[in-house]
């Protein structure tokens, strides 16, 4: 037995030995990388363009300008449950610009920045019709046996556009040689115009015992129009997203990324937003 280790003690060193003078391939080993990681401490600027996706939700948009058309009547209720409008996506082409602010712990890059995009056109537009819907007006005094319902009808048309935006951003990335992907979140605020008409008509009938029309026409004081717009007005939001800086050469460094921006409602209009920019900057 101790012949036995004694000749794989033996023959273990001598392998070894004959390892170590072997290629770094046949030992099945890689060369270290030894590119430096970049240094992105400091403050940056420079220019973007990108493409943004928009959806407006439009369903609530009537509701408040409804209310105010039949407050005080028993209409109010059944009009102000009626969604006009809906849904609609947009498409438009951005360019902007950014400056920040970068400080390195090692390979960690915390930052600041401001980030502006101007959106050549963004904006939107939707109508629709709903109606009649049948009220019935039990408070009506008519001769006995009679009912009476009235026909509510609404029509209305609303229309967004999104000029430019700016966010205020915290972000965090991993340096790794020439890269540096991150992640970033903050405030968004944004330049809007948007306007609202909303109609009403509305016809009433009256049936007998037997469900015969005694008699129906319109309500003039139920033809009614109300509109509301407002521009250039400001809207805060928030923004999330992804991306990648890639320093090319000297302090010049490319940008690729993607962002997502919700606002708030304007005119119980909102409004969200997808896009994507490719940039180019300079670290000073």
């Amino acid at each position: 037995m101790r012949r036995f280790l004694l000749a794989a003690v033996m023959f273990g060193m001598a392998a070894g030995a004959q390892a170590a003078d072997m290629p770094d391939f046949l030992r099945g080993t890689l060369p270290a990388s030894n590119a430096p990681t970049r240094n992105w401490d400091g403050w940056y600027a420079g220019g973007q363009a990108g493409e943004s996706w928009g959806n407006t939700d439009y369903r609530n948009t009537a509701s408040a300008q409804t209310n105010n058309l039949f407050r005080g009547t028993t209409l109010a209720g059944p009009a102000s449950e009626l969604n006009v409008l809906g849904k609609v996506n947009e498409q438009s082409t951005a360019f902007g610009a950014f400056v920040g602010r970068n400080w390195q712990f090692d390979d960690v890059v915390l930052g600041v920045e401001a980030n502006y995009n101007y959106l050549s056109g963004l904006s939107s537009s939707t109508g629709g019709t709903i109606g009649p819907i049948q009220v019935p007006e039990p408070g009506l005094v008519l001769p006995a046996g009679q009912t009476g319902v009235d026909s509510v009808t609404l029509t209305g048309r609303s229309a967004l556009r999104v000029h430019d935006q700016v966010t205020f951003r915290g972000r965090a990335g991993w340096a790794t040689g020439d890269f540096l992907p991150y992640m970033f979140g903050g405030l968004a605020v944004g330049r809007m115009d948007v306007s609202s008409t909303v109609s009403s008509s509305v016809n009433r009938t009256i049936f007998d015992a037997g469900g015969g029309v005694v008699s129906s026409g319109p309500l003039p004081q139920f033809a009614l129009t109300s509109t509301v717009a407002k521009s250039n007005a400001f809207v805060a939001g928030w923004t999330a997203g992804l991306g990648f800086d890639y320093m090319l050469w000297g302090n010049v460094f490319l940008r690729a990324e993607w962002e997502y921006i919700q606002f708030m409602s304007i005119q119980e209009t909102s409004v969200s937003e997808n896009s994507v920019h490719a940039g180019i900057g300079y670290k000073f």
